[in-house]
């Protein structure tokens, strides 16, 4: 979701880069195979016999001998430094940065009582880095097991530089302070999780304002439509007291009466209205909160779509449907920009927003015609070179046909798809595209619409930074000689923290077949896949496997150093890659369950990569290893996985040999919007979502609240996906399916594993406005005591069994 306040926030990392391995996530980057997939080459400081003492004397800046290192490059040097174990190195870092800006470090700090506002925290770099520098010795060595020097380094830390940040590479920063504290308590025992905030009696009120009842608004009878699907389109009010009257209070152009209406006086009088109109979005006041959008200090594109979400929200979805379409009508050209400095476009959204409505309540008896919104060159971060084309359309009442088809279930109009003109894959796997345009996985022969999980269930405790993980492949806790995950599960169903007599275990695997799955989402690094259990899975279960290799991202695969990041130019980079997506292709291209080769995860975010840098570079050898790939695997699809639409031009022109624009999206409970259209503009080519999901908390809500919402999250998410898949009347037709993010909650993400940390960390389109990162399971593990068995099926399980089965 959108965010343009200027309030001072404090973001916490989702997964904090700490010693030995530099961790990885979205949200936007939010996979859980970003952040497994820093644990690949990690030392362990207590065995590797190269690791250097950290009793090492510091070495200053004025040693002779020392190299010089720029100021941007302390951190990242420090950060290398710890994952090699290299304490002599760690020293000399030390050593460098305090001596260069410890001083004005602490005269940084001493000029703030708080956070620095968002937006200025790289004004004060010099406390930031030299804060960073020193935790990252500190947690090296509590990893190192030196923990008196540990703790004495974490307290000075905080009681020096109290206000110092972090920058985490994936877009956020994170308080230094609050985690050296969370790493004391850790190694003094004295770590214990805060009792779950239960959510405070909350008003519900909903908007007193003036409707003209439920009907839907025809534009033509009150302007003109100029120049319709162009850019120099353009409605002219020809009514606008009659308009007025039919969209109703609040809604453009009838904006000037909310002022005089006396919910409105009552709410101010009653300070209801206080305070920043960005804190409203995810209020109970909702009726406050729109009284509040409709004076809020933004463009009127955004106060409408703001506006149309508070009455969403109050259930009031004629009223939501005229305001997000008086947006699409009026305000088309709207730009704005997210909380990640990407641009934001309203209209688009809104007219995603109307479609989940009416897919979500077909009681309404509604349907969308000939709305669409196309942003060319919107693939960029530069607006100033796109051009908009609208196509305002018409939203009416179903037909007496169209209801009939509804009560008696008739089976709705179907696209004719005609002949084949397009065939990927030579064997049981082919990816296929008909004669109308759409596109189509085929199994054997028959459809095969890709029902697929991020499946990464980790033990609480084990993490990635601490160099504690260990593939789900081969956990086997209970030395039975199975699997932990798939095969031992079981299911917690009455939340008691116990498994009773009638709570057999079940295993992952089981659960996943009852819920309609039939493909798993793998990489091959940093832990190689077990092919026995891989061929199991799919000789008992039926799951594919979409098998990935995450092509110099995190640095997986190039020989590049964490510091030094993969670049796509340098020849020894390419090589090393080349040789990685070589032998898993070799390894596994006969193995009966793999369904897709995938490459890369999100590298045009960057992290340890020039991707986001070079684009044109990256997708260049993207195509490389596709038509390598294609040259010893003629069986199997190859798709990329990008983060969102970001350079999807730059993939269109540069990678024609990639079969499936694949990409991590999260954008709302609505789905993926323009996603679909944008792909298939751009590309021709078929889509796929490889990560998509919510976190079933939220800190205004109740447990019970919160998986409700997570699970109206995931169904309208699919419903979307379903609603472009092939043979659909009014979808684009290219969608193949789509990934659920993610099978179970994962408690390291937010640093300290043994706990399921309830903080937000990053703003993101949820219904608690923040990415808690350690929530987004469908399933959860309950208190954590019976990890890795226990699961307790959430509301988001149930809802993908009813619409996978």
């Amino acid at each position: 979701m959108p965010k343009f306040c200027s309030k001072s926030v404090c973001m916490i990392g989702l997964c904090i880069v700490l010693a030995f391995i530099p961790a990885s996530l979205s949200a936007q980057e939010s996979s859980t195979d970003q952040a497994l997939a820093t644990a690949a080459d990690a030392p362990d400081p207590v065995q590797d016999d190269k690791i250097q003492d950290p009793d090492t004397d510091t070495v200053t800046a004025q040693d002779q001998g020392a190299e010089e290192i720029p100021y941007s490059d302390f951190v990242p040097q420090a950060w290398e430094a710890s994952s090699q174990g290299d304490f002599e190195r760690l020293n000399r870092i030390e050593g460098h940065v305090l001596a260069a800006y410890g001083e004005q470090a602490l005269l940084q700090q001493a000029a703030l009582e708080d956070f620095p506002p968002r937006g200025q925290e790289n004004d004060y770099q010099a406390l930031n880095d030299v804060a960073t520098v020193l935790f990252i010795k500190a947690e090296a060595l509590m990893n190192y097991g030196k923990t008196e020097e540990a703790i004495a380094l974490f307290e000075k830390i905080i009681e020096k530089y109290a206000w110092a940040q972090a920058w985490d590479p994936r877009g956020w920063f994170w308080s230094v302070a609050e985690k050296s504290q969370n790493s004391i308590d850790v190694m003094t025992g004295k770590y214990e999780p805060e009792d779950p905030v239960t959510p405070v009696s909350r008003l519900k009120t909903l908007p007193q304002i003036h409707q003209p009842g439920l009907d839907v608004v025809d534009y033509s009878k009150y302007g003109e439509f100029i120049n319709p699907g162009t850019e120099n389109y353009k409605y002219k009010v020809l009514d606008p007291e009659g308009l007025s009257q039919a969209v109703g209070e609040g809604i453009y152009p009838n904006t000037g009466a909310v002022r005089k209406n006396p919910a409105f006086k009552k709410a101010s009088a009653e300070g209801r209205l206080e305070g920043n109109h960005w804190d409203f979005v995810y209020s109970d006041d909702l009726e406050a909160a729109f009284f509040k959008w409709a004076s809020a200090p933004e463009p009127a594109g955004v106060r409408l779509f703001y506006k149309g979400l508070m009455l969403e929200k109050a259930k009031m979805y004629y009223e939501a449907i005229k305001t997000y379409q008086s947006l699409v009508v009026h305000f088309p050209k709207t730009v704005a920009w997210t909380y990640w400095q990407t641009p934001w476009y309203p209209a688009q959204a809104a007219i995603a927003k109307i479609k989940h409505i009416i897919r979500m309540h077909p009681d309404l008896e509604l349907k969308v015609e000939g709305m669409s919104i196309k942003v060319i060159n919107g693939f960029d971060n530069d607006v100033g070179n796109d051009k908009i084309i609208t196509s305002p359309g018409k939203i009416s009442k179903l037909s007496l046909w169209d209801k009939l088809i509804r009560r008696f279930h008739l089976k709705p109009k179907r696209a004719t798809l005609g002949s084949v003109v397009k065939r990927i894959g030579e064997g049981d796997i082919q990816l296929v595209q008909y004669e109308n345009g759409h596109w189509q996985m085929r199994v054997k022969d028959k459809p095969f619409p890709i029902r697929a999980i991020t499946y990464a269930p980790t033990k609480i405790g084990q993490s990635p930074d601490k160099g504690t993980l260990v593939s789900w492949m081969h956990e086997d806790t209970n030395k039975n000689g199975l699997a932990d995950g798939p095969y031992d599960t079981w299911v917690d169903a009455n939340g008691n923290n116990q498994q009773d007599p009638d709570e057999p275990i079940v295993g992952d695997f089981q659960l996943l077949k009852e819920m309609g799955l039939n493909t798993i989402r793998e990489y091959h690094q940093p832990f190689k896949p077990n092919k026995t259990l891989l061929r199991r899975m799919h000789e008992e279960y039926g799951f594919y496997v979409i098998m990935g290799d995450f092509l110099g991202k995190y640095t997986l695969g190039s020989g590049a150093s964490w510091f030094e990041g993969t670049d796509y130019e340098n020849p020894v980079h390419k090589k090393n890659m080349m040789e990685s997506v070589r032998n898993m292709v070799m390894d596994y291209k006969d193995e009966p369950y793999i369904l897709i080769w995938v490459l890369g995860n999100e590298n045009n975010y960057g992290v340890a990569s020039n991707a986001n840098q070079k684009p044109e570079a990256y997708f260049q050898f993207v195509n490389e290893v596709a038509k390598m790939i294609k040259s010893i695997d003629p069986d199997h699809p190859v798709m990329v996985c990008n983060g969102d639409t970001l350079y999807l031009d730059i993939f269109a022109k540069y990678a024609p040999d990639v079969d499936i624009y694949a990409a991590n999206v999260y954008r709302g409970d609505y789905g993926f919007g323009s996603f679909w259209q944008q792909v298939y503009d751009a590309s021709g080519k078929a889509a796929f979502i490889t990560e998509f999901g919510c976190p079933a908390y939220a800190s205004h809500l109740t447990k019970e609240e919160a998986e409700i919402e997570q699970a109206n999250y995931h169904r309208g998410n699919w419903m979307d996906i379903q609603f472009n898949m092939a043979g659909t009347v009014d979808g684009v037709g290219n969608a193949l399916g789509g990934a659920v993010f993610e099978w179970t909650d994962e408690w390291w993400k937010n640093y300290e594993p043994f706990y399921h940390d309830r903080r937000s960390d990053a703003i993101g389109p949820f219904p608690g406005g923040y990415y808690y990162e350690e929530w987004f399971g469908i399933t959860a593990q309950g208190n954590g005591q019976h990890s890795p068995f226990l699961r307790q099926l959430r509301k988001s399980y149930y809802a993908y069994q009813e619409m996978w089965k």
